[in-house]
């Protein structure tokens, strides 16, 4: 149904909370990245209306560094939407911190706690291949 695919991963070493935090903030970067992804705004039956979802299914996977290191360098090797979540933005307070922080890893070894990707389906396929869905 959908050219696209769209997989969020998330470090399985951290606590519920992070990767739920890491999860919302990199939906919101691919959104930023592909605004095409969102449907059409809701509207309930008493006429009011609700903002736009993404339109198309999100698929959450856990891995571990390696495996997400992996992910990244496939994702950019095949040209996908990548939104990468670092371990030293939890020590930030704002948005500026968080690019301070982003800005000083090395992009080859990135501490990676979760990232998001987009883009053809092979392409997703074969940067998560190997992982499992968060369960």
């Amino acid at each position: 149904m959908f050219d696209t695919k769209i997989a969020i991963l998330v470090r399985n070493d951290l606590p519920v909370w992070q990767r739920l935090n890491v999860t919302a903030f990199l939906a919101t970067g691919i959104v930023a990245a592909a605004p095409q992804a969102l449907g059409t705004p809701y509207v309930d039956a008493a006429g009011k209306s609700y903002t736009a979802l993404c339109g198309q299914p999100i698929l959450i996977f856990e891995a571990d560094l390696q495996g997400l290191q992996a992910a990244h360098r496939i994702g950019l090797e095949r040209e996908l939407i990548v939104a990468p979540y670092v371990q030293a933005m939890f020590s930030t307070g704002h948005d500026d911190a968080n690019r301070q922080v982003f800005l000083a890893e090395d992009p080859a070894s990135m501490n990676l706690v979760g990232l998001a990707l987009r883009g053809g389906k092979k392409a997703v396929d074969k940067a998560t291949k190997g992982l499992s869905l968060h369960p």
